[in-house]
């Protein structure tokens, strides 16, 4: 099993920048796929980005392609999800999961969630 915790959300005006972080606990860290999604007020959850076990291979979501990354440091077994160029609609709670068999955009493929870190962007 493994334990996620995120960090790193804040208040920021659009056009800014901020860094999420999920620290992940155990030794397995790099057997598992990562992932970030994102759930707004009255929205359903969504995909963000994924990063294969490896870190070989990244997944976008095509509204944050271009302004988002997805990084990881097994070492650190951390997964990181660096977020430029923001946006009012990027307004939401984001959560890392991980998932030991599937790399995806679809959250049942995710088995372990963290509790979220708030990120709210003003205009």
């Amino acid at each position: 099993q493994v334990q996620l915790v995120e960090s790193g959300g804040g208040l920021v005006q659009a056009g800014g920048s901020l860094r999420l972080s999920c620290a992940a606990s155990g030794r397995t860290f790099s057997s598992y796929h990562m992932g970030w999604f994102r759930q707004a007020p009255g929205k359903e959850r969504e995909f963000v980005a994924a990063i294969r076990r490896s870190g070989d291979r990244l997944y976008y979501a095509d509204s944050v392609k271009g302004r988002f990354t997805i990084s990881r440091d097994n070492a650190k077994n951390t997964v990181y999800l660096q977020m430029n160029s923001l946006k009012t609609e990027d307004t939401a709670v984001y959560y890392c999961a991980a998932s030991i068999a599937y790399w995806s955009g679809r959250s049942g493929d995710y088995g372990y969630w963290g509790q979220g870190t708030q990120v709210t962007v003003s205009s």
